[in-house]
Parts: structure tokens; C-alpha cells; sequence
């Protein structure tokens, strides 16, 4: 700060804005080409735009006697907004790909009450301030595209999906251009313009966190699909129900603070309590229906271990896993002999252990009847061999059921890292080949 508005200060701004647009462009060009790459070449271009809107002002601040109201500086920054609210928007449709309607229907809501706020505060005095044509038409474009930019990083905010750092860096960029904006219109009123200026270097710090968001190696959450199911959290009803009430509280300031005023705007924001709750109240149960419904697409009911379309999932992902494929010893024979409640206490049994057996990264899975895998990533061979045995040991034990001991074993099949590349399959044919040695052993692929 004790460099600013000074030529070294200026001098060293442009140094690492330029820097930062050359960084989010080589990490927005490495994407793969295709629609997850598109949101990316948008920000970058924003980044681009707005570097060039304040380059332009600096040559008319040391080029020209004055500096102009409305220029072409105007025309880059609008049009950044006008690319990162689009690129904000297509990350929220790609994240949340037919499941937005409830996140657009609420992020319009908010934004709705902040345009209305921004209209009587902010627009409607520019607009009685404008000599010329275009004071009247350019300033007032600014807390327009700030409204546009609200509601598409709403659309991110409250949609379902992953959120880890890459999304939570990309919302405080952008929550913190907003607020640059809102002191730059605010701040006047109480403090001197020169000390208000200070805050522009802060647009840099929000580039800054944008270009960490890209160059995170979880990035792609803001790209692709995510399966979580948030439930509504209490403080979206709050946000909402100061949004009803936006209109009625404006228009009493308008108005004046009138008893039979007041007495209505209790009553309104009373009734819109009670809405809000019962809105709430439907809302979570929906949601944790379709959790409930989510988790049963996607684990066993009896045992609670993923099914095959989790392990699928997993395979699909890059990197090298070991993977056990296991089938029960003895189970039809407990099954056909003392009932399907008994297998049933074999299987929740034997899932217990497997659980037990693995690493908190590892994944346990029912595939149906009395099939098992264990999908273990970044496992050597010999670690799969010593998991192997372990199983092994651990299935052999006796389960208790109803006063008796039931005992069953388990056949094994291996496919260890960098051996066939379909290791379910793999592993499947050395179980069998398991079964075919005489059962309760292992077999590598």
C-alpha cells in the first residue's frame, strides 16, 4: 500500500496482473479440449479483459491531461463480468446437469431483492447524477453486471455438488469482487475517494485465488457431475426470507416509518416466518428422501456395503489398485440347511469383517449371493497377499447364530497391480481357479 498510486506501484501492479493472466491461460489451455475446458477459457478471458481495461487507464492517466468518465476501459471490464458470469454458469450447469431447478429458482429470489436494493440505492442516483448520455447509460451498467454475476455464483453457491477448496477459492474470488464493487459505491459517503481508491489492489488477490482454483488438482469438481445430496441448510431459509422481505422494507423507507407501516411489515415478515417453516420442513424431508433413495441405488441393502455400480465407479478412475475377488465356501449348504435367516447372518457377518480387514481408503463390495471384492488402490502385490491371508483367517472364524456356531470359508482370487488390465475380470478367473484347487486358499491372476 505504500507503493500505490505511485509509478513503481502502477509499474508492479501490471507485472503481476500480467503474470496472473499468463498463469490462468496456460493452466485454462491444459484442460483437454472439449465442455470442461470451455468455463475455464471464459475466466481466463475475463482476467485478460479486466488487465486490459485498467492498462487503459493507466495510459490516460499518464498519457492524456484527464482521464475520460466513459471509455473503452468501461467496454473490457463489462464485458468480463459478462464472460464470468456465463463461465460461473455453465461450471453450475455441468455440476449439477438436470438437478438446478431448485438452485436457480432460489439464487433468482436473491437476486431479485439485490436488484431491487441496487436499483433504489445504487442506480436510480447515478442516473439523477449523469450529465451526458453515456453517465447516464455506462455507470449504471455496473451494478447490473454486479447483479449478474450475483445470480450465477448463486447458481454454483446453491446447487447440489462436490465442495472442496477448488469451489470454495472460486466463491471468495468472486464474493470478493462483489464487495469491491459495493464499497467502491458505499464508501464515498463516508470516507475520502483517495482512501477508497486503496482498495482496487484487492482485485488483484481475487485473480489470484481464481488462478489457485485452476491450478487445484480437485478443479474438476466445478466440471463435472457430483452425486451428494446436500440438505437445506438453515442459513439458505434465512437468505430467502430477508429476500421476501426486501420490497416491503424498501418501500416503508420510501414511505416513512409509519405506525400502521410498521404494524404491516411485522405481519408480512410474521407470515413469511411461518411460510419459510413449513417450506423448510417439506423440503428436508424430500431431500433426505432421495439421499435414502441415492444410498440404496449405490450400496447393498443387507449388508451396507457398495454394490457393483460404486466398483464400477472406482475402476473407471486412473491409478493402479490391487482387487480381491472372493466367493464363500460353504454358504448354499447353510443356507439350503438351516435358512435363509441364517445366510443372512453369514453375509453381515463376513461384510463386518471384510470392513475390519481393509484400509479406511479401501472399498468393500457385495457384488450378490455370496460374492465379494475388496478394492484396494495403491496396494503391492505382496500387501495383497498378506490382506489375502488375513481374510482368509478372519472369514474361517465361527459365526454365532441362534445358540449354534456356523462356519464357512472363503476361495480367493488376486489381481495385483500391473497385471491384466480388467482386474475384476481377472481376479474373477483366479477365484474360480481357487474353487478348482480346492477352495479356502488364494490364487493370483
Amino acid at each position: 500500500m505504500t507503493t500505490y498510486d505511485t509509478t513503481l506501484g502502477n509499474g508492479l501492479y501490471v507485472l503481476v496482473y500480467l503474470a496472473l493472466c499468463g498463469v490462468v491461460w496456460t493452466a485454462a489451455l491444459r484442460e483437454p479440449p472439449g465442455p470442461n475446458r470451455r468455463p475455464w477459457i471464459l475466466v481466463a478471458l475475463a482476467q485478460t479483459l479486466w488487465f486490459a481495461g485498467d492498462a487503459i487507464e493507466l495510459g490516460y492517466y499518464y498519457l492524456t491531461p484527464e482521464i475520460p468518465t466513459v471509455g473503452l476501459s468501461d467496454v473490457c471490464w463489462l464485458t468480463g463480468y459478462a464472460l464470468l458470469a456465463v463461465a460461473l454458469t455453465m461450471m453450475a450447469r455441468r455440476r449439477a446437469a438436470g438437478r438446478m431447478r431448485g438452485a436457480v429458482l432460489d439464487a433468482l429470489t436473491l437476486t431479485v431483492a439485490a436488484a431491487l436494493a441496487s436499483w433504489q440505492f445504487l442506480i436510480l442516483p447515478a442516473l439523477d447524477e449523469a450529465y451526458t448520455l453515456a453517465e447516464k447509460v455506462v455507470p449504471p451498467l455496473y451494478p447490473i453486471a454486479d447483479v449478474v454475476l450475483l445470480s450465477a455464483v448463486l447458481f454454483i453457491a446453491l446447487s447440489p455438488g462436490g465442495r472442496t477448496a477448488p469451489t470454495y477459492l472460486l466463491l471468495s474470488a468472486v464474493t470478493l469482487f462483489l464487495a469491491i464493487d459495493l464499497s467502491y459505491n458505499v464508501l464515498p459517503f463516508f470516507l475520502d475517494y483517495s482512501i477508497v481508491a486503496r482498495i482496487q489492489p484487492l482485485i488483484l488477490f481475487g485473480n489470484a485465488l481464481i488462478t489457485a482454483a485452476l491450478l487445484h488438482p480437485k478443479r474438476a469438481e466445478l466440471t463435472r457431475a457430483g452425486h451428494q445430496v446436500h440438505l437445506l441448510h438453515p442459513s439458505r431459509v434465512l437468505f430467502l426470507g430477508l429476500a421476501f422481505m426486501t420490497a416491503p422494507a424498501l418501500t416503508l423507507l420510501k414511505t416513512g416509518l409509519e405506525r400502521n407501516a410498521l404494524i404491516a411489515l411485522a405481519a408480512t415478515a410474521l407470515s413469511a416466518s411461518f411460510v419459510l417453516a413449513r417450506f423448510a420442513t417439506a423440503v428436508r424431508e424430500q431431500e433426505k428422501a432421495q439421499a435414502q433413495l441415492a444410498f440404496q441405488a449405490r450400496h447393498d441393502s443387507l449388508t451396507g456395503l457398495a454394490n457393483r455400480a460404486v466398483l464400477v465407479d472406482r475402476l473407471a478412475s486412473p491409478g493402479p489398485v490391487a482387487l480381491l475377488y472372493l466367493d464363500l465356501d460353504g454358504f448354499k449348504e447353510i443356507n439350503d440347511a438351516r435358512g435363509h435367516d441364517a445366510g443372512d447372518a453369514v453375509l453381515t457377518a463376513v461384510a463386518a469383517r471384510l470392513s475390519a480387514a481393509v484400509r479406511a481408503t479401501d472399498l468393500v463390495v457385495r457384488l450378490g449371493g455370496d460374492e465379494f471384492v475388496l478394492l484396494c488402490p495403491d496396494l503391492p502385490a505382496e500387501e495383497a497377499v498378506n490382506l489375502a491371508q488375513r481374510v482368509l483367517a478372519e472369514v474361517a472364524q465361527p459365526i454365532p447364530f441362534e445358540g449354534t456356531m456356523l462356519e464357512v470359508g472363503v476361495s480367493v482370487g488376486i489381481a495385483a497391480p500391473g497385471g491384466d488390465r480388467n482386474v475384476l475380470r481377472a481376479a474373477d478367473m483366479a477365484m474360480y481357479e481357487a474353487k478348482r484347487l480346492g477352495k479356502g486358499r488364494y490364487v493370483i491372476a
